[in-house]
């Protein structure tokens, strides 16, 4: 396969998305139901997952997706599956790539074909409790440590580095008395869900242009 060259022109009226998801892919879900229902400008066509038995992948085939199982157990090496990964992309014409609880760090040559077009969502306010061995339980049991009132969820470009990229669009939740990092998780995956198909609109609507991020704010006090 040739690169991903068309990834760094401007965004097609009506882009075409890849999900990668490890699990059950509930962002994804909500977002395929927003394009289905016309509140999102976007074909939903490429689900790639490193594991053949999660409930993404069987939802994705039932709802019309292509899928594909990539991980490097498959394709032999790390390396084997970044170029694998990137040329499945590019061959579906991708134009933006939504990580929908995709557990596995992207490759060099992923990111480097569609530089600003690869979308992750994170269960907090980056860029506090962001990084290696942050995801899931431990990044709430992290916030209520911290004794923080507020969490959230933030949308970010993705780089080479975990939860680094350019921030796109934060919500928040309160944090409540009394809960626990399911209750947590519970009230950010909703607002995930809710965030993620809104900040597409608006990158098909123009209103947030990911070549031109907000630069990443400075952790607060």
């Amino acid at each position: 396969m040739g690169g991903c060259g068309h990834a760094m022109t401007a965004l097609p009226d009506r882009p075409r998305l890849a999900f990668m998801a490890s699990h059950n892919g509930s962002n994804m879900r909500a977002i395929v139901a927003a394009c289905r229902d016309g509140t999102l400008s976007a074909d939903p066509v490429l689900l790639v997952s490193n594991n053949r038995e999660c409930g993404a992948m069987a939802w994705a085939a039932d709802h019309g997706l292509t899928t594909a199982h990539l991980s490097a157990k498959v394709t032999g090496s790390e390396d084997a599956l970044d170029v694998a990964i990137a040329e499945c992309l590019t061959a579906h014409r991708i134009d933006l790539v939504v990580l929908a609880g995709y557990m596995r760090k992207l490759g060099p040559r992923t990111i480097a074909g569609f530089p600003n077009r690869i979308l992750n969502v994170h269960p907090a306010l980056l860029p506090k409790f962001g990084g290696r061995g942050m995801y899931g339980n431990f990044v709430h049991e992290a916030v209520l440590s911290a004794g923080d009132s507020v969490s959230g969820a933030t949308i970010h470009i993705v780089d080479g580095e975990y939860d680094h990229g350019a921030i796109v669009a934060q919500a928040e939740v309160p944090v409540e008395a009394g809960d626990t990092p399911e209750t947590l998780a519970a009230r950010v995956q909703a607002k995930e869900r809710e965030l993620f198909p809104e900040t597409l609109r608006q990158i098909v609507a123009r209103t947030i242009d990911l070549d031109t991020p907000a630069k990443r704010p400075s952790a607060p006090d």
